[in-house]
């Protein structure tokens, strides 16, 4: 079973961001950013988060920057952000010391940052971007001492190319994270010690000195930590 997540461009500066690029508003719009997530159990039970981004041209792909793999690459770094992003944001309840989730802990979530190079960060934030931090403050495992982690899975290098009937050419890119997961009673999941509630898969794409945001739904301005744009967890 899989939650997908089409993710949608940010449009308050899409007439700006067009011109920049050389292409068109449609264009832009045709951009096609999908994520999909489901809980895998082997060899070691994780949430599986797959980024799937096609570009309608090779203009667009010609500026995109997308850094190759490279596992001597994987590792935690900061300001991840600042150019191509594949993002998650996770909600819910904190695990006290019992493995009972606290109800009054709601509005802390997590923030997974990761380059399609390989390195990744993961924080924790207590309430709406609190700490006010930068960088922010990092998410520990369920010890409070080693740092949370992702897993690479089945890393593409290099763009796939697709030729359907009614377009040139598509160029289009994948990744696949793994997050180690916890279960929980009532098959419910925690990663570290925050049980899994709301997910909001997002991606930021770096054009040269041009940034497109995509998520499934957008504030205004655009805002991934804003949580009345966030999905329920359904898996």
């Amino acid at each position: 079973m899989s939650q997908i997540f089409p993710l949608c461009i940010a449009t308050e500066t899409i007439g700006n961001d067009a011109q920049q690029l050389g292409s068109s508003i449609e264009d832009l719009k045709r951009i096609c950013v999908r994520v999909s997530a489901h809980v895998v159990r082997q060899p070691a039970l994780h949430l599986q988060l797959t980024y799937h981004i096609t570009l309608p041209s090779q203009s667009l792909a010609n500026q995109l920057n997308w850094p190759i793999w490279q596992a001597a690459q994987v590792g935690f770094f900061d300001y991840l952000w600042e150019d191509t992003c594949l993002e998650c944001f996770i909600a819910g309840s904190i695990l006290g010391n019992d493995g009972v989730a606290c109800a009054a802990s709601t509005e802390s979530y997590i923030e997974m940052n990761a380059s399609p190079d390989g390195r990744y960060a993961l924080y924790q934030f207590e309430h709406y971007r609190h700490p006010a931090v930068l960088p922010p403050t990092p998410l520990y495992q369920a010890d409070g001492h080693t740092l949370a982690r992702i897993d690479w899975v089945d890393n593409v290098e290099l763009p796939l190319y697709s030729e359907p009937p009614t377009v040139s050419k598509l160029v289009s890119y994948k990744r696949r994270i793994g997050l180690p997961l916890t279960q929980l009673p009532n098959q419910q999941y925690a990663i570290a010690n925050t049980v899994i509630e709301h997910i909001h898969p997002c991606v930021i794409l770096r054009f040269g000195k041009t940034t497109l945001y995509f998520a499934p739904s957008h504030a205004s301005p655009p805002d991934f930590h804003n949580r009345q744009h966030w999905s329920k967890f359904k898996l």
